[in-house]
């Protein structure tokens, strides 16, 4: 499709869907786009510096960003949000976009029971570090395509520039038609999955995973306790690959929404959500 078919297509899912906000796509350039949020450059970080034991993780930790802080940020400037190898921000983050390979092994800790011994008692996300190793090593993104993974609005691809994924952030209302949206156009029960990650990690790497292995999967995100300060109460996040979004979008004169079916009384209920959370004007 052409990046005008998908955008018109795309205003009449939300118009269906009853969402405000279009959806961020997510792209790998040599080039930044103007008005990009991310990272400031950090001090070097690789695993080889780390087990030589001259990796400073407290100084690493001082330009700390996240990526879905930059998202936020990109989503209320109508901008970009970026993350690089040299602008990481986050250790972690820079592993889940590609950025970086192999992860750090500070990860493996600092997501689970932390350093014995240390002040660092770890976000207990996992139950130990190797239940963490197991899963970086499962996930293992790609290497990168471009010297940074960019996210942005839908509305500023181009024909020449098109996204590699489409993320929606939505409530469970909207996220119930997206849901069924994906599993109408795949015919597959299982097309939608929600695997454990950062809120990167939902948005990019799991996504990146699956469309290696040849699955046309939509991945559900956003419940990592670390990210939900910035996302909107009750917000999660529903990643596409852009071909299965195309699928997507043809699949709508046959869908429910099309038609007389129950989402009519879902819809009324979306325009609620929006009126309660004042985002309906």
């Amino acid at each position: 499709m052409s990046m005008q078919t998908i955008l018109d297509g795309t205003a009449t899912f939300l118009d269906y869907l009853g969402l405000g906000e279009e959806p961020f796509g997510v792209y790998y350039s040599d080039t930044l786009p103007e008005n990009a949020y991310g990272p400031k450059k950090g001090t070097p970080i690789s695993r080889e510096l780390e087990d030589k034991h001259e990796l400073d993780m407290q100084e690493v930790m001082k330009s700390f960003s996240c990526v879905m802080g930059n998202i936020w940020l990109a989503r209320k400037k109508n901008g970009a949000a970026f993350i690089s190898s040299e602008e990481y921000g986050c250790p972690g983050g820079v592993y889940y976009c590609s950025m970086m390979k192999p992860h750090l092994r500070f990860i493996e800790h600092y997501v689970s029971t932390g350093f014995e011994g240390t002040p660092l008692h770890g976000e207990r996300y996992m139950p130990n570090p190797d239940a963490m190793r197991a899963f970086m090593e499962e996930v293992n993104p790609r290497e990168a395509k471009g010297k940074y993974c960019i996210f942005k609005p839908l509305s500023q691809f181009t024909d020449e520039l098109q996204p590699e994924f489409v993320i929606f952030f939505a409530r469970p209302e909207v996220l119930s038609g997206l849901f069924t949206q994906a599993t109408f156009t795949t015919g597959d029960m299982e097309c939608v999955v929600s695997p454990f990650g950062a809120g990167c990690t939902n948005m990019i790497s799991w996504p990146l995973y699956y469309k290696g292995k040849g699955q046309e999967k939509a991945v559900i995100g956003g419940f990592d306790p670390s990210a939900r300060k910035f996302m909107k109460t009750d917000e999660l996040t529903f990643t596409v690959s852009l071909e299965l979004y195309e699928k997507m979008l043809a699949a709508l004169p046959e869908s429910m929404f099309a038609h007389e079916t129950d989402w009519k009384g879902v819809r009324k209920k979306v325009e609620r959500s929006a009126k309660a959370w004042g985002e309906d004007s």
